[in-house]
């Protein structure tokens, strides 16, 4: 498979994934955490499903266009292994969804990452709160959910926290 179909297929899985979980939280209230800003393409995305005063976004930089970014109020810059520790004050309630785009191009740093944050995000998501992200995690109260039928299993993950 190409780069670029590699790339499609990703991307399209990370917008059906969060499609398939805005429809189950519409009526949940609570923040959304995007873990990863990048380019803003998904931070755009969330924020239109629901609402920019709703998305608080983690990265170590700003990188994206400004039209993409968050306002410094729902932006949290520096190490996630860090931040997310730190900003549990800053949230006005725990959290209904986090989307995690955390993956390196390292399998392995990427699973470390993972293993990681997986605690001190688990603080800041409210029972029921729901987990899409591109890595694989491992904690005992995030239930694995089906993925939607276009999605080819092991290319996105969702998670329900118990």
């Amino acid at each position: 498979m190409s780069k670029l179909d590699s790339f499609i297929r990703r991307m399209s899985a990370q917008r059906d994934c969060l499609n398939h979980v805005a429809r189950k939280i519409e009526n949940v209230t609570g923040p959304v955490l995007e873990l990863g800003l990048g380019n803003g393409r998904t931070y755009d995305h969330l924020r239109e499903k629901f609402g920019a005063e709703d998305v608080y976004v983690f990265d170590r930089q700003k990188a994206a266009h400004p039209d993409y970014c968050p306002d410094d109020d729902h932006m949290v810059l520096g190490d996630f292994t860090e931040t997310l520790k730190q900003v549990a004050d800053r949230l006005p309630e725990k959290a209904r969804l986090a989307h995690c785009d955390i993956g390196t191009g390292d399998k392995v740093q990427s699973m470390e990452l993972a293993n990681l944050i997986v605690d001190d995000l688990d603080l800041l998501l409210t029972p029921g709160a729901y987990i899409v992200s591109d890595q694989p995690f491992d904690r005992v109260n995030w239930i694995p959910q089906p993925l939607p039928e276009e999605v080819a299993v092991g290319r996105y993950h969702i998670y329900r926290k118990d």
